[in-house]
């Protein structure tokens, strides 16, 4: 079996922002485990951000350029403890850091699919972080919970480990309801069940609302996943073996969809919100084309070229994503015109069926 454990900030730094050696040394226990039992193992982990804070003794700062500086000085601590641990057990580990726009890119793709697929030749536990030094973006809620997801796309895994201080998904948020029970299993997301993530952490930069999100990517990627406490004894193993009550399941879709779509869809922000008539939806629905400037009655919003929008109906509600092939101001004046009606040099799509992503 091919696993993807994915472990947050909570769960690896102490309450006074050190590295919490103990916990990683339960973790990387578990993975050697894994790994005598036949199974591949790769991992994902936050904290170089407060390994950052602690080498260097400062106040977690708020600016984003801040951030990322402090976690370039974190991750070779971070990096270190994980090589000493799995050391101890004859184990070596990789360090990869990634960014979700390496998912976009095909070629980017394909070089870090090879490199994640030598490293598990090799014996190699590969331990994957977000590129937050040198990423063109500010540091960005729950990244390294959907990189886990788009990684488990990529890799085509069996199972996604999600590990966190709660012991899985909850029916409230156990800081203002104490009577909140635990979900067992999600089958399908709906608002019921999104309601029910809490907020973001003391020490992390996401929650239980990007915890579900990864799941649901991985889901669509025909991925299971189990949400569940990082302190919870054998809960790699039991999260293999399939065990019940263990955190919140969260069952695999039967089709698949590519990491690019993956990323369409559900990584990536939406920029703005264009509007079709229901003849444009159900060809978009229906029959899988793509969508032409004629079927546009609507945009809402300020977007450039092969930004992401939300594609929604006449009853506003939204049932795809995708990329544009042309600006919100180049779109407004396209829109409801025939092809052979639209001025020279302007795009004849608006979004290419290979850029369109249907939702739920």
């Amino acid at each position: 079996m091919r696993i993807i454990v994915k472990i947050g900030t909570s769960s690896v730094t102490a309450a006074d922002g050190h590295v919490d050696t103990q916990a990683l040394m339960k973790l990387t226990n578990e993975v050697v485990n894994a790994r005598r039992a036949g199974h591949e193992v790769v991992v994902v982990t936050s904290g170089a951000i407060t390994a950052g804070v602690q080498r260097l003794g400062i106040d977690r700062p708020t600016e984003p350029e801040m951030l990322q500086a402090l976690s370039a000085v974190g991750q070779i601590d971070l990096m270190r403890v994980y090589s000493e641990l799995l050391d101890r057990h004859g184990l070596a580990c990789g360090q990869v850091l990634l960014a979700p726009h390496d998912f976009r890119d095909r070629n980017q793709y394909l070089h870090a699919k090879t490199t994640f697929e030598h490293l598990l030749g090799l014996g190699v536990v590969p331990i994957v972080n977000e590129n937050d030094a040198v990423a063109d973006d500010a540091i960005r809620f729950g990244d390294n919970d959907r990189i886990a997801a788009l990684v488990a796309n990529l890799l085509a895994a069996d199972l996604l480990i999600l590990l966190t201080d709660t012991d899985g998904v909850l029916s409230a948020d156990p800081r203002q309801d104490p009577e909140a029970t635990l979900i067992e299993e999600i089958r399908e997301f709906d608002h019921e069940v999104e309601q029910a993530a809490g907020a973001a952490g003391l020490r992390g930069s996401g929650g239980m609302a990007s915890k579900l999100a990864a799941a649901k990517m991985a889901s669509w990627s025909g991925v299971r996943t189990v949400i569940a406490a990082a302190t919870r004894p054998g809960v790699v193993q039991d999260a293999v073996e399939g065990h019940s009550g263990i955190g919140t399941s969260v069952a695999a879709r039967s089709a698949r969809i590519s990491a690019r779509k993956l990323w369409i869809g559900f990584a990536v922000q939406s920029a703005g919100t264009v509007v079709v008539d229901d003849g444009a939806r159900s060809a978009l629905l229906e029959r899988g084309r793509s969508l032409l400037p004629a079927g546009v009655i609507g945009v809402d919003g300020e977007f450039g070229s092969n930004e992401a929008v939300d594609v929604v109906g006449p009853s506003g509600a939204v049932f795809a994503k995708g990329l544009v092939g042309m600006g919100s101001a180049a779109l407004r004046g396209a829109m409801g015109r025939r092809s052979d009606d639209l001025e020279p040099g302007t795009p004849l799509l608006v979004i290419h069926a290979d850029d369109l992503v249907l939702l739920p």
